[in-house]
This record gives C-alpha cells, structure tokens and sequence, in this order.
C-alpha cells in the first residue's frame, strides 16, 4: 500500500462486483498540516508542499481560498484540506494492490487532486482499541491505527473491504 493510502488510514484512522455488500463507511474531515511550497501550478491553482519526512503532496486552491497569489516558493503555511476515506464491504472483490483512481474520479469532481483504491482482506477489527489487521493483495499482514472508528462499523475477519482515499481541494491557508 503506498502512503497515501497509509497516511490516510491513520490520519483519518481507516467499483467491485454487484455481489452482496453492505453500505459504505465514510469519513470526511479537514486536515490540517504545517508544510513548506516547493512547487506552485498558477494556471491549475495546484501547489506542491513538502511535509516532514519529504512527504510530497499536491494540493488544489480554489479561487475563493485568499492567500494563493501571495505564495511563493520556500513559503513555510498552515494548510487546512478536505480528506475523506470510503470503506465499502464487497465479499466477491479480488485482493488489489493499491491503484490510482485520480483521474476517473476528476471526471465527476475536478477537485480531486488524488485518489488511490485497494481491496483488502480483514483479519480482525479492535473497535476499543481503534485498530484494524488486514491481509494486502501481496499477502502482507498490517495493523492499523483508525481514529474515526466509524469506519470499522459492522466489519468482520474475512471481510473484503474497498478503501478508497480521497484528497480534494484547499479550505485555508496562513503563512
């Protein structure tokens, strides 16, 4: 899985067939994150922060977010985004390596900036503890951290569960 989807498990905490499946969990929150410009799109109204650990991530400032003209390259800012993270039950889904969806999800919303799917196998579900344990499509075993625990909801070992994380546009931002 790559880091967008495990950033996303634990800052958030956590298309298959038509077979049977539950209703999605969802979760969508602002982030907010203090992070230094290394790159800015004018034209796409996209900039490109580094955050600790040389984590690159793009971000997309609609023309209502003030402070987008004023930015420059080196600038250090305090950037609040929407994330959200959808957790769907679907039995007969196909274990999947992570996948980038970003630009079938820009068709229906241009806002995205980024979007990554995988299908994963659950091994266990620690509501009290807020953790999951799930089987990657490379049979890799890993535990997670889930802070909104509405994600886990009515998930069970041996469930197969979509994971779609989402990034979208800016809400904020302050130098």
């Amino acid at each position: 899985m790559s880091k967008l989807l495990l950033a996303v498990f634990t800052i958030a905490a956590l298309c298959g067939a038509a077979a049977p499946s539950r209703a999605q969990n969802t979760s969508t929150k602002e982030v907010t994150v203090r992070v230094t410009v290394d790159r800015i799109q004018k034209s796409e109204r996209v900039v490109t922060f580094r955050a600790e650990g040389n984590v690159f991530q793009n971000v997309y400032f609609d023309p209502s977010v003030a402070g987008f003209e004023d930015l420059k390259v080196g600038d250090r800012v305090t950037v609040r985004y929407q994330q959200s993270v959808v957790v769907k039950i679907n039995r007969n889904a196909k274990l999947s390596s992570e996948r980038d969806t970003t630009a079938e999800a820009q068709k229906a919303d241009p806002t995205v900036i980024q979007q990554s799917t995988a299908v994963v196998k659950v091994e266990s579900v620690d509501m009290a503890g807020h953790q999951i344990t799930y089987r990657t499509a490379d049979d890799r075993k890993m535990v997670q951290n889930v802070e909104d625990t509405k994600l886990l909801e009515g998930l069970r070992s041996g469930d197969r569960i979509e994971v779609t994380a989402t990034r979208a546009k800016a809400v904020s931002i302050e130098k």
